[in-house]
């Protein structure tokens, strides 16, 4: 997650080159518009020209901590309805295991969860989130390989509701988001799901790999322009160096990170927290 380790190594002890900077600082995912306005708080300093890598980290803190929401928005149980939580992105990203971990985690705060296998495509898919329901001992819907996932998060909803279950939350199957057929499918999905509450699905949220940078971002873009995103779930960010894409993402799609994975294990997921996210960049 320190994305900002390699400036420092990168600058210490000579003079700044704005070229280089302006590349360097690129390199770390944050985007071109902030990458811009660090650039421009540095350059209207008197005696700019004696500027040291510690003066850049510190500016680049500050212009970050401006861009990131100071509260992460709670993810809370719903009155007398399920909370719809679906959850999308591309192949690849930890989209099933995440799905895993939020369940996880929602469940050790006392909250009853069932899960909908709407993934009917991936060879496997549906086994996957079994293990996880049996491991975690929650509940799960799921369909014939081939069916088709919108009807199928219907009746899970149906039932979610008929329990008084706290959180539905729907794994959906990866799709490239330059797909338009693919997306069109997430959208019926939506809209099946909002036949049964006209506010459904609450959440939105994308997986993204923290290590695929401006990939990243191109997702977000087209997802969000299909769906609506309400967050993002950000994963590989142990060690990924590649964090800055939270920034970029918030920066120019308004997008919030709502939780991180920092690793392979159940527990290694949390709600993301700006001041400690910024305090370890470096």
């Amino acid at each position: 997650m320190k994305f900002l380790e390699a400036l420092a190594q990168q600058f210490a002890g000579k003079p700044i080159d704005w070229d280089e900077l302006e590349h360097a600082l690129i390199r770390t995912d944050i985007g071109v518009a902030l990458t811009t306005r660090i650039i421009a708080q540095l350059q209207e300093r008197e005696a700019w020209s004696l500027l040291g890598i510690q003066d850049v980290i510190k500016v680049a803190r500050e212009e970050i901590a401006k861009i990131l929401p100071k509260e992460a928005k709670p993810i809370q149980p719903l009155s007398g309805k399920p909370n719809v939580i679906l959850i999308v992105g591309v192949n690849g990203t930890g989209k099933t295991t995440s799905v895993a971990k939020l369940a996880q985690m929602l469940k050790q705060d006392r909250h009853t969860i069932l899960l909908a296998a709407a993934d009917t495509f991936r060879a496997a898919a549906i086994e996957q989130l079994s293990v996880w329901a049996d491991r975690l001992g929650v509940e799960m819907v799921q369909g014939q390989y081939g069916a088709d996932p919108a009807a199928l998060c219907y009746d899970a909803y149906q039932k979610a509701a008929n329990e008084k279950i706290d959180f539905l939350i729907c794994d959906t199957a990866g799709r490239l988001h330059t797909k338009a057929n693919l997306m069109a499918e997430l959208q019926k999905v939506k809209r099946t799901l909002s036949k049964n509450d006209p506010t459904a699905p609450h959440e939105i949220l994308l997986v993204v790999d923290a290590t695929t940078g401006g990939n990243a971002l191109s997702q977000a873009r087209e997802f969000h322009q299909a769906l609506g995103l309400t967050g993002l779930i950000v994963t590989k960010l142990d060690g990924s160096g590649k964090g800055g894409i939270v920034v970029a993402i918030q920066d120019e799609l308004k997008i919030p990170t709502r939780f991180i994975g920092t690793g392979e294990k159940i527990d290694n997921f949390a709600p993301f927290d700006a001041r400690e996210f910024v305090a370890e960049m470096l």
